[in-house]
C-alpha cells in the first residue's frame, strides 16, 4: 500500500516537473489568448450584440469568452503554470547550486579527452615552479584558480560567472511575481467608465461588471476640446480636469490635461481619456432655411426633439445631431443634423444636413435648401477609470524577467582547468553557451599560455 501510495505521489510530481506540460500550456495560453484579441471584453457594445447570433452570444457569455482573463478555465491554467515553473525549479535549482558551489575542482581522464578546447605547454622547471607562474598567469588573464593537488598533479580550475546559470529561474520568479502581481490587481482593483459633461463634475463611476462605485473625490471637467484633420478624423481630443475635495481643487491636480496615452492619477485612480461626444441633453442647434426661388434666408434655433412650422406650413423637426457624421454617412466628416420635414398634405421626409457640404445640401430637390450651422451645446468627455494596486509588483517582475533573460541569453559560464604534471602542462577550456565567443578567448589565453617561460 505504501508502494503505490509513494508511486501514486511520484507521478504527480513528474507530472508537475514535465517540459511536455510546460510546452503544452505555453501553448494553451497562447492559444487562447488569441479569444481576448478577438472577441470584445468587458460591456458589449449594442452594435456587437445586434451581429452575433443569441446561441452563440449565450454560449460565449456561459464560457467567460467576454471576461476571458477572469474565467475561471483560464486562471485555472495561470495557476497550473505557476505550480509547474515552481516544481520545475525546486526539481532542478538544488543540482544547478551544487554545479556552482561545488565545481569539479579536478578535471578526470574523461573530461580530458573529450574536451574540445586544449593546448599544451612544456617546460623544463620544477613542477611547483610551473605551478605557481601558471597561478599567476591564469589570475592575470582570467581569474584567481581554486589548486588541487591529485595524484601527483597539481589542478588550477577557475572559471567566471558561474552565477548565470540561475538567469532561467530568475525568469520562472518573474513569472510568478508578474501573476501574483495580476491577482493583487485582479482581487484588489477595479475598472470602469464614466461621461462627464463639460461644466460638471461627478463623484461616482460605473464599473464594468455593472453597478456604480463612489470615487471618494470629485472630478471636474472644465473644458473639452478636439482637433480635426483635413478630412474630418478626430486629431487629437483632450480634457482639462480638475480634482475637487470637499467642492476645493486639490494642489496639484488642478487643471490637469489629459489626452490619449496621457492619463491622470489621483489616490491610486487613474483616469484614460477614451472617448468624446456631445450631450444629449440640453444646448441649442441651428438651422438655415434657404427657398430654392432665391428669397431671404432664415435661420432657426432648435432643440432636438422640437418641431418649429414655417410661413407656408411646412414643418420641420431637428431628430439628432452629431459632431462627427462619419460613421452615419461614409464619405463625408464634421457635424451634421438628420432633419424630418412635412410638407402639407404631404408624407413626412428625413434626410441629413451637412455643415461641411452645402453643395450636398443643396442637390436635395425641394423647395427650401436646409442647412446646419452647427450648436452651442456642450460636449463630454469619456474617460476609462482603473485601479491597479497590484502594478508595481508586475512592473517589478517585468524588470526581473529582462534581467533574468538578459542573463540566461547572453551571458555563460566559463571554466578553465590547468593540469600541471611533471614537465608539462595541459589548459582545457569550456562554456554553458556562446561556445564560439569563448573559443576565440580561450585561443588568446591558449597564444599566451604556450610562450610562457618557465
Amino acid at each position: 500500500m505504501a508502494t503505490k501510495e509513494r508511486s501514486f505521489f511520484t507521478s504527480v510530481w513528474d507530472f508537475f516537473c514535465s517540459l511536455k506540460l510546460t510546452l503544452s500550456l505555453l501553448i494553451s495560453l497562447a492559444l487562447t489568448s488569441i479569444i481576448g484579441t478577438i472577441l470584445p471584453q468587458g460591456a458589449l457594445p449594442p452594435e456587437y450584440i445586434a451581429q452575433i447570433s443569441a446561441t452563440k452570444l449565450q454560449i460565449y457569455s456561459k464560457l467567460g469568452f467576454f471576461d476571458m482573463y477572469h474565467s475561471w478555465w483560464f486562471i485555472a491554467l495561470l495557476y497550473v503554470f505557476s505550480m509547474n515553473l515552481i516544481s520545475c525549479s525546486i526539481k532542478r535549482l538544488p543540482h544547478v547550486f551544487k554545479f556552482i558551489s561545488e565545481p569539479s575542482l579536478v578535471l578526470g581522464e574523461g573530461m580530458r579527452n573529450s574536451a574540445q578546447l586544449k593546448k599544451e605547454l612544456s617546460f623544463s622547471g620544477s613542477i611547483e615552479k610551473g605551478k605557481d607562474r601558471l597561478v599567476e598567469f591564469l589570475g592575470k588573464e582570467f581569474s584567481t584558480p581554486v589548486i588541487t593537488e591529485h595524484n601527483g598533479e597539481y589542478h588550477l580550475f577557475a572559471q567566471k560567472t558561474a552565477w548565470c546559470r540561475l538567469g532561467v529561474y530568475v525568469v520562472h520568479l518573474s513569472i510568478l511575481i508578474i501573476f501574483i502581481g495580476a491577482i493583487i490587481g485582479s482581487l484588489f482593483g477595479y475598472k470602469g467608465f464614466v461621461s462627464i459633461v463639460e461644466g460638471s463634475s461627478v463623484n461616482a463611476f460605473e464599473r464594468h461588471n455593472g453597478g456604480q462605485m463612489p470615487l471618494g473625490f470629485e472630478v471636474l471637467c472644465e473644458k473639452f476640446n478636439v482637433d480635426f484633420y483635413a478630412n474630418g478624423s478626430p486629431k487629437e481630443f483632450r480634457s482639462v480636469l480638475t480634482v475637487l475635495e470637499n467642492g476645493k481643487p486639490v494642489p496639484g491636480h488642478s487643471q490637469v490635461k489629459v489626452i490619449v496615452n496621457q492619463p491622470m492619477t489621483y489616490k491610486g485612480i487613474t483616469f484614460y481619456q477614451s472617448s468624446y461626444g456631445q450631450a444629449s441633453e440640453g444646448g441649442e442647434h441651428y438651422i438655415t432655411v434657404t427657398p430654392r426661388n432665391g428669397g431671404a434666408t432664415e435661420k432657426f434655433t432648435v432643440r432636438e426633439g422640437f418641431a418649429v412650422t414655417l410661413k407656408d406650413g411646412t414643418t420641420f423637426k431637428l431628430l439628432e445631431a452629431t459632431q462627427e457624421v462619419r460613421q452615419f454617412a461614409p464619405g463625408f466628416s464634421g457635424p451634421a443634423a438628420r432633419i424630418e420635414v412635412t410638407r402639407k398634405g404631404a408624407a413626412p421626409q428625413t434626410f441629413i444636413s451637412f455643415k461641411n457640404f452645402p453643395d450636398v445640401n443643396a442637390q436635395r430637390g425641394d423647395a427650401l435648401i436646409f442647412g446646419y450651422e452647427g450648436t452651442n451645446a456642450r460636449m463630454y468627455t469619456g474617460l476609462q477609470v482603473a485601479k491597479d494596486p497590484g502594478v508595481w509588483v508586475v512592473w517589478l517582475g517585468c524588470t526581473l524577467m529582462v534581467i533574468g533573460i538578459g542573463v540566461a541569453f547572453f551571458m555563460s559560464h566559463k571554466r578553465i582547468w590547468v593540469v600541471v604534471s611533471k614537465g608539462h602542462a595541459h589548459i582545457y577550456g569550456n562554456a554553458s553557451k556562446n561556445q564560439a565567443g569563448f573559443q576565440i578567448q580561450f585561443e588568446e589565453i591558449s597564444e599566451k599560455f604556450q610562450h610562457l617561460k618557465i
